[in-house]
């Protein structure tokens, strides 16, 4: 390939500090959060501006050469290992809130701002941005992958928050999805299009976003119930009432060991929802005395509800910890983490199946979901040096999707395609699998843009 050419071209425009072929940042660059066999891209690019952008994709489409859009590398289906080589866009250096505009509930950043970032910028304003997918990802990559996370049952998911992306296409052109208006009839909807495309018809380098005031009031809860099926249950009769969850999930009984062991703490081994409802504080008192009259109904076991800010984060930072307690329970192996979406009336069934074949396969893991959804994950360790551990996982992924597919669902709700989820493509869009290639052809004829992921 014309490496050398390419790099003597990008140092034309770019500080040497900006592109590097060095080994140890290539390895970086070529491994994600997952599971997937690492691979090196021949050259990492830290762009400075939507123009650098645009002219490091203009050589790569002149030399077709594969360029992938990376982030914070905290994705977990391998979409940001190039497989092919070719140019990684590192997006980091590309970190400034442009605009927040409080009256509009919009600000503008660029690619690399993380959540937490905007977050802390925005706290001043008594505002929020939305989207809590766990890890401290950029903006850039939640958008390229759809994110959401334990909030979306609320607020909803990444594509719900983008009004207007900056983008540049595989032949250099700059373009704009959106506008900053609260809503559209004019042309096709571009934003919903590039969120969630995960790179392969675009390099998004500016995003615009709704945020939201900062509840006034906010309140945790947990709750113990007998079975999955009633815990999965009493969260729907809370919808169904109209109390406003801010955030609910559903932790089952091997995960809740795992917490107890890493946390500390000593919750009872059974399926556990964790809740938060957001609001003023008179209205709120209401939404908690009616939700706890519903989970009594169902046979709640214990409840337990905390205001102060403390006990609050405390109660959460067990749930956000699953995954880390699993791997610290677990040294030498990997954590696989695989998510899958279901109608909300077909989730226990799916969960409990999930569990079901999990004991089946002797994996080690734990299931947690966003029961108001429908979404929920599964967390598995393996020795990625043990050819039958990791097969057995694969199959028991398999397994799942294939059920999910079954009752209407999808095969990931936040984690996205990347390469893991590839093979379910045709099985879950059908004909419409077609359509999707036929818009990647047109805008990325030379594929070029992340190419041979997602679809």
């Amino acid at each position: 390939m014309h490496y050398e050419q390419i790099k003597v071209e990008l140092l034309a425009f770019l500080t040497p500090e900006q592109v590097s072929d060095n080994d140890i940042i290539r390895a970086q660059h070529g491994q994600d959060e997952s599971y997937h066999v690492p691979a090196l891209p021949d050259l990492v690019v830290f762009p400075r501006s939507t123009q650098e952008v645009s002219d490091i994709l203009k050589i790569a489409n002149t030399y077709e050469v594969p360029v992938i859009p990376f982030g914070r590398g905290s994705s977990l289906e391998g979409h940001i290992i190039p497989y092919n080589g070719g140019i990684s866009i590192d997006f980091n250096e590309m970190n400034a809130i442009l605009a927040i505009e409080p009256e509009n509930l919009l600000v503008k950043v660029q690619p690399g701002v993380t959540r937490s970032q905007l977050n802390q910028a925005l706290k001043k304003h008594g505002l929020f941005f939305s989207v809590d997918p766990g890890a401290d990802a950029s903006l850039g990559g939640m958008a390229a992958t759809n994110a959401s996370g334990t909030t979306a049952v609320r607020y909803g998911v990444m594509r719900d928050q983008v009004r207007d992306l900056e983008v540049v296409l595989a032949n250099g052109d700059i373009i704009h999805t959106g506008n900053s208006a609260a809503k559209s009839s004019s042309g096709l909807h571009l934003n919903g299009l590039f969120v969630g495309s995960e790179g392969i018809l675009g390099c998004i380098t500016e995003l615009t976003l709704r945020v939201y005031g900062i509840p006034e009031h906010e309140v945790a809860g947990r709750a113990v119930f007998s079975s999955t099926n009633i815990a999965v249950q009493a969260v729907t009769a809370i919808k169904h009432a109209g109390i406003p969850i801010g955030r609910v999930e559903l932790v089952d009984p091997a995960s809740i060991r795992m917490v107890n062991q890493y946390s500390e703490t000593d919750y009872p081994e059974q399926p556990t929802l964790f809740l938060e409802f957001h609001g003023n504080e008179a209205g709120l008192q209401q939404d908690i005395e009616f939700a706890t009259e519903i989970l009594q109904d169902f046979g709640c076991s214990h409840i337990q509800f905390e205001s102060d800010t403390a006990a609050r984060n405390q109660l959460w930072n067990a749930r956000h910890n699953l995954a880390y307690a699993f791997i610290h329970a677990n040294p030498g192996k990997k954590l696989m983490s695989t998510d899958v979406c279901v109608p909300i009336n077909e989730l226990a069934n799916a969960i409990e199946f999930a569990r079901k074949e999990l004991e089946v396969s002797g994996l080690i893991g734990g299931l947690t979901g966003h029961v108001g959804d429908g979404n929920f994950h599964a967390l598995i360790m393996i020795d990625l040096n043990h050819a039958d551990e990791v097969t057995r996982a694969k199959q028991y992924n398999k397994k799942i999707v294939e059920y999910a597919l079954s009752i209407g669902g999808t095969c990931t709700g936040e984690h996205g395609v990347g390469v893991g989820k590839m093979e379910y493509q045709q099985q879950e869009h059908g004909n419409a699998l077609a359509a999707m290639k036929a818009i990647k052809h047109a805008l990325d004829p030379k594929n070029i843009l992340n190419p041979y992921k997602l679809i």
